[in-house]
């Protein structure tokens, strides 16, 4: 048993040589890298966007008054925006990015911005909830007093509300941020040359998969430790400012 693992370890060094200091492979992971947070980050943008609208209507619909007439055409965008959310977030990822692939989008080439398109509009129906969820969580009293000072319902919310609901949203988008990092490794199925991509292909080369995959897996836990400290550190700072 011993032997074996010294063996096992005098054979890791060539492998560990071969996978990412031959031929300057290692530069290919880091630009594998380089795709995959440009995917995370443009998709969690698009999906803000796209969440925020979706959210504000849903809560302008949900805070109509009891009593005076709905907004048929608010109405409308609502069923429209919940028929997003509840398809979007009930079909698993990488069926969705398949039918951007290969029925909504198959003349397109550059399966990365086929990637954004794909992981932006589902991670949009993650954080329409996230942020729904945390304009409600904001006293109506609030949305009234705004109104009260001749604010329309969308300064009220960009000034007074959502302000307020950062806040208590910021550890749900932190998590929907790592997420949808991790979930950039399904971009592979369709040609998205990012990390897994690349870990595939120098693997093929090498016909040795595990320092590939191993390497690509800590590059993926470092920059998720990375995130959340930072993620913990913005989180006490706007715990301070609460108390001063």
């Amino acid at each position: 048993m011993i032997q074996s693992l010294i063996d096992w370890l005098d054979d890791l060094g060539p492998r560990l040589h071969t996978a990412f200091i031959e031929a300057d492979r290692w530069k290919l992971y880091l630009q594998g890298l380089g795709t995959t947070l440009e995917l995370t980050v443009v998709a969690l943008v698009f999906g803000v966007l796209l969440g925020l609208i979706v959210a504000m209507v849903r809560t302008a619909h949900d805070q109509q008054r009891l009593g005076r007439k709905k907004n048929p055409l608010l109405g409308l965008l609502n069923a429209l925006c919940h028929i997003y959310t509840t398809v979007i977030r009930g079909t698993p990822m990488l069926v969705q990015l398949y039918i951007w692939t290969f029925v909504i989008l198959r003349a397109e080439r550059n399966k990365v911005l086929v990637g954004f398109i794909g992981l932006g509009v589902n991670s949009g129906a993650y954080v329409a909830e996230i942020i729904r969820g945390g304009l409600m969580s904001v006293d109506m009293g609030q949305t009234e007093a705004g109104r009260s000072l001749g604010l329309n319902y969308f300064d009220t919310m960009r000034f007074i509300v959502i302000p307020q609901a950062f806040k208590n949203i910021l550890p749900s988008l932190g998590n929907e941020f790592i997420t949808l990092f991790k979930d950039t490794s399904l971009v592979q199925a369709i040609g998205g040359m990012e990390m897994l991509y690349y870990a595939f292909t120098l693997g093929g080369r090498t016909y040795d998969f595990m320092p590939p995959l191993i390497g690509i897996a800590l590059l993926y836990l470092f920059v998720v430790i990375i995130f959340t400290w930072l993620q913990g550190r913005l989180e006490r700072r706007l715990r301070q400012s609460d108390r001063r």
